[in-house]
């Protein structure tokens, strides 16, 4: 799954970029899901006095709202953007608003400082308002996303790629880098999606059926461990494969 996120001001032309990279990636026949930072402190999706409000206030921890249309999930804690991902399964999933992603960004602004404020390694594109009056920012390019969009997707598909763990730093770098720097190097061909260790995984854990990244450190407890068991049973193959399903 391809995940890159698109960042901005306010009225910079975050959304509406976002609205036609989508009609775009439909239109090549891409499934695509999105994510909505929302900034305003004091935002909730559920209002005080309806049904699924006195739900929460009675205790429940995961509340649904199920109608003729959608059905909306409430959990009552902000969820860490690798958590949200863990619910999708498209080609490409687009962020807005979102910062603290080790995904590639492209940038909306109204002008170079609107730019400098948000612009990093990650970025790959810049698009919004600014892309009216220059095309090109420190060897990146801007890209119109009303009358260029078009060439603003053939970008998407050249740089984004399958999305990184995103681990703490201080949990991994067994790559040599953190999450953000791999894919600022595969974003400059200096690196490959590849490099990430934990894509080369011996050790799988999946919980309800969704696989946990664990970085090597991890993995080796957890080999080392369920191998000094079965090692003692009969039945046990030197370098057979082991399963393990715990029901509850």
């Amino acid at each position: 799954m391809k995940v890159f996120s698109v960042i901005g001001i306010s009225q910079s032309g975050k959304t509406t970029t976002i609205e036609n990279i989508i009609k775009e990636l439909k239109k090549r026949n891409y499934s695509v899901g999105s994510v909505k930072e929302i900034h305003f402190e004091d935002f909730k999706m559920d209002i005080e006095g309806t049904n699924t409000h006195r739900h929460k206030i009675a205790g429940s921890q995961l509340v649904t709202a199920r109608g003729a249309y959608e059905t909306d999930i409430l959990f009552q804690s902000k969820l860490s953007i690798n958590d949200i991902l863990s619910f999708y399964n498209y080609d490409f999933v687009i962020l807005e608003g979102v910062r603290d992603t080790c995904a590639p960004k492209i940038v909306t602004a109204h002008d170079v400082e609107g730019i400098k404020n948000r612009f990093d390694d990650t970025a790959f594109a810049i698009s919004g308002r600014i892309s009216n009056n220059i095309d090109k920012y420190e060897d990146i390019p801007v890209i119109n996303s009303i009358t260029q969009i078009k060439e603003l997707v053939d970008l998407i598909e050249e740089k984004v790629f399958d999305s990184l763990p995103d681990m703490k730093d201080e949990c991994c770098k067994k790559c040599g880098h953190t999450c953000r720097e791999l894919c600022s190097l595969i974003l400059k061909k200096e690196a490959e999606r590849k490099d990430c260790v934990l894509t080369k995984q011996s050790v799988t854990l999946k919980v309800n059926g969704l696989e946990i990244n664990m970085v090597p450190f991890v993995q080796n407890i957890l080999k080392n461990t369920v191998e000094a068991v079965t090692k003692e049973l009969d039945g046990y193959m030197e370098n057979g494969d082991i399963e393990i399903c715990i029901k509850r």
